[in-house]
């Protein structure tokens, strides 16, 4: 029986992706002729099977004549990373593939927008409200894999307070998600709200609640992400599902769902009224 290849790392095919956005309408036969490679060489590189090195990006570019000096640098920077040096590696044998690819993109988001129709967006989830969402989940796991899960859900919140370049989040928040009522009592809405006060208060976060009174149609296509890179780097559009999301770099895609992000921003409060409207509900809460 034949061994499926495993996929190469979600980096290395974006430095693939980005050499072939470079070599622009150069035959492919015509750019490995010139770097002294063989056609399937240059095509394993443009799809990330092979490594390629930061000497290698800077002599093809040369090569292609591509007179990007910023783009080059950052593409030869993350042509040497290695791809296993993460904070995630510890936990791949608990996650997919995909949610993997997005973790990665994540770790080096310039700016993400996110928005969920019907529960906290998960890196602004309290440790409570994490462990209710991957525990009490329908899905059955065992309780190592849960347990891994959460930390996982957890250790990607440090993009939010990374000293290096912080990312720069907008998320859209249904006030209906304060409506939920947890078996384990009312601490994990209370302590959840506290959440959201506390990072809406950092500046490279900006929260907007989407009202109750807000038309269903807004946010009814699903929880999205949209995250954008330093240049080169093309954005991505994710969009949740069980199985870790799907996710893709295609201008039209990335478009349409960024025009249905900024459709639900406009109606959602502004901030100061949002950090109100969390105030009352955790104030409610806390009379209780």
């Amino acid at each position: 029986m034949t061994q499926k290849r495993p996929t190469p790392p979600v980096w290395r095919r974006r430095v693939g992706a980005q050499l072939v956005r470079y070599r622009g309408d150069m035959p492919a036969g015509d750019a490995a002729r010139m770097m002294g490679w063989s056609s399937p060489r240059l095509s394993r590189v443009e799809r990330g099977v092979y490594r390629v090195s930061a000497d290698e990006v800077r002599i093809l570019c040369a090569k292609y004549g591509v007179d990007d000096s910023a783009g080059i640098d950052e593409v030869a920077r993350v042509a040497e990373e290695r791809p296993g040096a993460g904070w995630w590696a510890p936990y791949v044998d608990y996650i997919g593939k995909e949610y993997l690819d997005f973790i990665q993109m994540e770790a080096k988001a310039k700016t993400i927008r996110i928005q969920h129709p019907v529960v906290i967006p998960g890196p602004l989830q309290s440790p409570g409200y994490v462990r209710e969402m991957i525990t009490r989940a329908l899905t059955t796991v065992s309780a190592e894999r849960a347990e891994r899960l959460v930390q996982v859900r957890l250790a990607r919140q440090e993009i939010l307070t990374r000293g290096e370049e912080p990312v720069a989040v907008h998320a859209l928040v249904p006030e209906s998600a304060f409506h939920a009522r947890f078996e384990s009592g009312p601490s994990i809405m209370r302590d959840q709200l506290q959440r959201l006060l506390d990072v809406s208060e950092r500046p490279n976060v900006r929260l907007q609640i989407v009202p109750l009174t807000a038309h269903p149609t807004f946010g009814a296509t699903g929880a999205m992400t949209i995250l954008s890179f330093r240049h080169p780097w093309t954005p991505v559009a994710s969009v949740d599902n069980p199985m870790g999301g799907s996710h893709t770099e295609g201008p039209d895609e990335v478009a349409f769902l960024t025009a249905e992000f900024d459709a639900i921003a406009a109606i959602a409060l502004p901030v100061q009224e949002s950090r109100d409207l969390i105030t009352t509900y955790s104030e409610g809460l806390h009379q209780k």
